[in-house]
């Protein structure tokens, strides 16, 4: 299954668009879902069909689903009290209703996120069409299982979960149950499902759509994004310039001014889809279908961050990241014993070395056309003789 994440500036028209190339990808014969978690029914009204927490049938070999942060949020707090039901009772603490939780801020994308790993693991589809949430927020989104996967192996390594085997035995003898069994069956539980997010977001079948309206906040707004999936490893599979205004407007009438801000942001993405405005909201099918959106590029070609073997040269190896946009004083690099920090603009990812690269100190770095080359020289201690 193919997998395309679409986002972009806030008021850009994305979840339109989301549901077009869902509708266009169905109408050409792709089994296609589209999911979604905003609160408010954006995606239905698109589509002319109303969406909620089951799967509906908009059209031959297209669903759509919104999945319910409510009460995915409820479930959730339900199993866990069950789960640690004899802990609670020890402390005396009073079990929450079903009926009085409402659910946290970042529910919506975690159901979200726990949507996208179920639909994938299905394999019910030849397309996932996500409608994520604006890019900030999306870029924060894609980032969670990779951040999450990371404080739980720091705070809880799964090395110490070899005592398990004692802890049933220690708590008999002490008359209490022993709350770490529990937890370390809970962290191990999470783990799990966020590798399995975390899977589907690195499959090599996963890529972005950008959507943005043409002018200098969308200009700067795709530079953002760019540069943020970059450092997060997402491919742009395509840059959608939605409302553009015909030609004739830039000659004459009131929407002269804008129409030249749009023309000239055109200018800044070659290659870029242009979407024409259609003069109102587009609701339902038929506009759906008169939405010029390109379909669904299979040949996408996933970002790679490969170490190019100069030793023989210059003594070093070179990790090439790219980073489109990134400008040098606003990038930063630390060490940290196996693994790198890239910070670059507003955005920061640890990522693990390359196994090759642990054995390797630091010998400086440099950007070059929007790829940034950080060089490593081999530690005499750690370097195997004759490599």
């Amino acid at each position: 299954m193919r997998t395309l994440l679409i986002t972009g500036p806030g008021g850009s028209g994305r979840t339109t668009i989301a549901a077009a190339t869902a509708q266009h990808a169905a109408a050409g014969g792709a089994r296609t879902l589209v999911l979604s978690a905003d609160r408010s029914d954006t995606l239905g009204a698109a589509l002319g069909t109303r969406t909620g927490t089951s799967p509906v049938r908009v059209a031959p070999r297209l669903t759509a689903w919104r999945p319910d942060a409510a009460a995915g949020f409820r479930d959730d707090l339900t199993g866990f009290q069950d789960r640690a039901a004899t802990l609670l009772d020890l402390v005396g603490a009073s079990r929450l209703d079903a009926e009085e939780v409402t659910p946290l801020p970042g529910a919506e994308e975690l159901t979200l996120l726990r949507a996208l790993r179920d639909a994938a693991l299905a394999e019910a589809h030849d397309l996932l069409v996500v409608d994520l949430p604006p890019a900030p927020q999306a870029l924060a989104l894609l980032a969670l299982p990779e951040e999450l996967r990371r404080y739980l192996r720091r705070l809880l390594p799964p090395e110490r979960q070899a005592a398990r085997a004692l802890r049933p035995m220690l708590g008999r003898l002490a008359g209490v149950p022993m709350p770490a069994e529990q937890l370390y069956e809970t962290t191990a539980r999470w783990d799990l499902e966020l590798a399995a997010v975390e899977a589907v977001l690195a499959d090599r079948r996963t890529a972005v759509r950008l959507v943005a309206e043409p002018g200098p906040a969308g200009v700067d707004a795709v530079r953002d994004a760019r540069l943020g999936l970059a450092l997060r490893g997402l491919p742009v599979e395509a840059l959608v310039a939605n409302r553009v205004l015909p030609e004739e407007a830039a000659h004459t009438g009131p929407l002269t001014g804008i129409a030249a801000q749009q023309h000239k942001a055109l200018g800044e993405w070659p290659g870029a889809a242009t979407v024409a405005h259609l003069g109102h909201d587009p609701r339902g099918a038929e506009d759906l279908a008169a939405l010029a959106v390109p379909a669904v590029n299979p040949a996408a070609s996933p970002v790679e961050w490969p170490v190019v073997d100069r030793l023989a040269q210059d003594g070093v190896l070179v990790w090439r990241i790219p980073l489109p946009g990134a400008i040098r004083e606003e990038l930063d690099l630390v060490r940290r014993g196996d693994e790198l920090v890239v910070s670059a603009g507003a955005f920061r990812r640890i990522v693990a070395l390359p196994s090759v690269l642990r054995r390797c100190g630091v010998d400086g770095a440099a950007l070059r056309d929007g790829e940034l080359c950080v060089r490593f020289a081999p530690d005499p201690g750690l370097w195997p003789r004759g490599q």
